[in-house]
């Protein structure tokens, strides 16, 4: 497999602010063999306007049943032997990232990852992400939570599922876990860097608490119900003694 090609998606409504920063971010990677999907859910302000200005853009725009309806839509168009979201306002974090994720695909690694930043509006950095990602990826790994930022997870198309729609907040979690399923630990490798910069105000983080409990119930239907409440008495109490 050589230089295989890389579907980068992102998910826009109404982003007019944010996506530029994600293009130009996109646009800039010395990595050249890679798509990048902009998936509008019918925005009316001038996202649209805003991504037809680079002609390398691939664009769907139509009403959508939401965030992870248009990701579904995302993986059909994607034409790439690999995929990733990146979404508007997040961006790779310098222009190397995306060839150190192409040089592993081109093993034929199935999930490739990396760490995260936290920045806000400003770009500026606000902290790397609170879980640390793991150094071998198995199953297991993410009975402790969702321990991969979405935006740093690249994984093979062929193993992706659909997400599943009944989530609304977290059906990320799931499908991450889901494509761990399809895969084995040695076909999963850890990049060693911070890859992406994160845009913290996202969907998930202004209804943390929704978030929280389709958690849990993803974690019950994967795990089980004992571990997920234990998982969740944990966090509540690491919250409460910080």
């Amino acid at each position: 497999m050589s230089h295989p090609l890389i579907s980068i998606i992102t998910i826009t409504y109404n982003a007019e602010k944010e996506l530029p920063v994600t293009i130009d971010s996109v646009m800039a990677q010395s990595y050249k063999n890679f798509e990048h999907l902009i998936i509008d859910g019918a925005s009316t302000d001038h996202t649209l306007e805003i991504a037809r200005r680079n002609p390398d853009v691939r664009i769907v725009s139509e009403k959508d049943n939401g965030l992870y309806d248009a990701m579904n839509k995302g993986i059909d168009q994607a034409r790439g032997k690999y995929i990733i979201f990146l979404n508007a306002g997040d961006t790779f974090r310098n222009p190397d990232i995306l060839a150190l994720y192409g040089r592993e695909a081109e093993k034929g690694y199935e999930i490739i990852y990396s760490d995260t930043m936290i920045v806000n509006s400003q770009r500026e950095d606000v902290a790397p992400r609170h879980y640390s990602v793991p150094e071998i990826l198995t199953f297991e790994s993410f009975s402790q939570g969702m321990l991969i930022c979405h935006q740093a997870f690249m994984v093979k198309k062929e193993i992706a599922p659909k997400y599943n729609l009944q989530y609304r907040f977290s059906a990320d979690y799931d499908w991450t876990i889901r494509c761990i399923r399809n895969t084995e630990p040695e076909k999963c490798i850890n990049l060693h860097t911070v890859g992406i910069n994160y845009l913290s105000d996202g969907m998930t983080d202004k209804n943390k608490i929704k978030s929280l409990k389709e958690r849990y119930h993803v974690m019950a239907s994967h795990y089980g119900t004992v571990a997920a409440i234990k998982r969740h008495v944990q966090l509540i109490l690491t919250k409460i003694f910080r």
